[in-house]
């Protein structure tokens, strides 16, 4: 290989590391905007850094550049980005740097960093069922931190009240954070699967949830975020479902549904469906 190759190659590998470092400027950047009363800006911060955060490891893998220096850097990014950021933001802000908001905040750091040691771990453990990679355990940092400062969108959207107070906020805090180390399953984006059918009607709403961020973003913050609480309970549901089943382990996601549905029938939990034909009903 030339020496121009050689250096393009070099180049090409920093890109992933390079978007996870501007990932953590921003996230460390939403403390300062904190401090100066701009709380807008310092919630749009995070969650642009929660959108890099989701293109690094996607832009590594397309190159085929992944290191094991990017996946620490990557670690460590997170641990500031998602979790002492979005901590000391709310102890600056709605926690009135109380001491008893310290204690919240420390627990939220605390359990972020527990909780991407754990993901570390379980990525080189070969004992996961074939479908765990569908599922993420706890919710994701990301995700934790951007749950954890709902109170600002919401502040700004009612004012204050009960739901801006010190202790609620505290409340809410240690309750993301025990989401967040639990080891309740959350569904991996990567997952997600959108049949053909409905994949204008999916762009479209995409479409319109982006507009709606930029002239309503603190309405559709919150829509957003009780979405991603309502799935929780159907994500536990599916990795019920898939670990009584194993013979789906096998079967791509999106004929899971099919396969599902024959079972039913065939176990006698699912009538069959009725024709009618020339005026009369028959199976």
């Amino acid at each position: 290989m030339s020496e121009t190759g050689s250096e393009r190659g070099r180049g090409i590998s920093l890109l992933p590391s390079a978007v996870t470092v501007l990932a953590l400027c921003l996230g460390l950047s939403s403390v300062k905007f904190a401090l100066d009363g701009q709380l807008g800006t310092s919630y749009a911060l995070v969650a642009a850094a929660a959108v890099l955060d989701a293109l690094d490891g996607r832009i590594a893998r397309l190159l085929d550049v992944s290191s094991r220096i990017g996946a620490e850097l990557d670690s460590l990014a997170d641990a500031i980005s998602f979790g002492v950021s979005p901590a000391l933001v709310l102890y600056l802000t709605v926690l009135d740097g109380s001491r008893a908001g310290w204690v919240v905040t420390l627990v939220f750091v605390v359990c972020t960093v527990l909780r991407l040691a754990r993901y570390n771990t379980l990525i080189e453990d070969d004992s996961k069922p074939p479908y765990a990679s569908e599922f993420f355990t706890g919710v994701p940092s990301p995700s934790g931190a951007m749950l954890a400062l709902v109170p600002i969108p919401l502040q700004m959207l009612l004012g204050d009240g009960w739901w801006s107070s010190a202790p609620v906020v505290g409340i809410w805090v240690v309750a993301v954070a025990a989401l967040v180390v639990s080891r309740l399953p959350t569904l991996s984006v990567n997952s997600i699967r959108v049949p053909s059918r409905l994949a204008a009607p999916f762009l479209v709403l995409v479409g319109a949830t982006i507009a709606g961020l930029i002239v309503f973003p603190d309405l559709v913050v919150l829509l957003l975020t009780a979405a991603y609480l309502a799935h929780l309970p159907l994500a536990t549901r599916r990795w019920r479902w898939l670990g009584a089943h194993p013979e789906v382990w096998d079967v791509a996601p999106a004929q899971r549904k099919a396969v599902r549905q024959l079972s039913r029938r065939r176990l006698g939990l699912r009538p069959p469906r009725v024709r009618r034909l020339a005026g009369r009903r028959r199976p």
